[in-house]
């Protein structure tokens, strides 16, 4: 009997819980995957709405993967400066199969200098940061690029998930999990992307996210510096 996928999924305090349940719901009907929830410690880690997240392993006690996924949200501000993540990610990469993100999970990779050389998706706000981790930013919503695969915002990650599913399984069996969720979305409004959303709207909204732009990209800039 093939030894199971080891699936990992990185928590931290402010991800975005559903850039990483998607892709959960999808990981946890691939047949014979053991799936982790990893962060440095088991204790509850607060998500950036009420939610708190639950870990079922550490960065100690994790085992070796073979898909390794960092979500986004918030938090990764901070996680991309983080040292015991950073270096977490680069021990688990060298063994890993798919090295692999949503949303802003892909600038945590870059900081840990894993996206180098890559194409890389994100969420359309933050695509611009992509390219001081040596990334080629692509604005899609699942960049496969080798072994690094990564989803664009939020909601792109039951897309990337699925991908990831048909590349390391096969088509039927992620398509068998796209029927199982009925995922068939048919979304109520065309404003879900910068190049769809009304003129107004996309307005509002970078107005709303300027400050915490300006934060991210002096996170960024101080990633960066390490990182060279």
């Amino acid at each position: 009997m093939p030894a199971p996928l080891q699936i990992g999924l990185l928590i931290f305090p402010k991800v975005t819980q559903l850039d990483f349940t998607g892709p959960l719901q999808v990981f946890s009907s691939v047949p014979g995957a053991k799936v982790h929830l990893i962060w440095k410690r088991i204790e509850p880690v607060a998500s950036d709405s009420v939610m708190m997240l639950t870990p079922t392993t550490t960065f100690a006690d994790c085992p070796q993967l073979d898909v390794i996924c960092v979500p986004g949200g918030a938090g990764t501000d901070d996680m991309v400066n983080d040292e015991e993540m950073l270096a977490f990610l680069r021990k688990q990469a060298a063994g890993a199969k798919y090295i692999t993100s949503v949303c802003t999970g892909s600038l945590v990779l870059g900081a840990a200098g894993l996206l180098r050389g890559y194409r890389a998706a994100t969420h359309w706000a933050a695509v611009d940061f992509l390219s001081a981790f040596g990334a080629t930013p692509a604005k899609t919503r699942v960049c496969v690029d080798r072994n690094r695969i990564t989803g664009g915002g939020v909601t792109a990650g039951i897309d990337f998930a699925l991908t990831l599913v048909s590349l390391m399984v096969d088509r039927p069996t992620a398509e068998a999990i796209q029927l199982r969720l009925e995922y068939n979305p048919a979304p109520p409004f065309n404003a879900g992307s910068p190049d769809t959303a009304p003129k107004e709207i996309l307005a509002l909204m970078r107005e709303r996210i300027a400050p915490n732009q300006q934060r991210r990209g002096e996170a960024i800039k101080r990633a960066a510096a390490r990182l060279a």
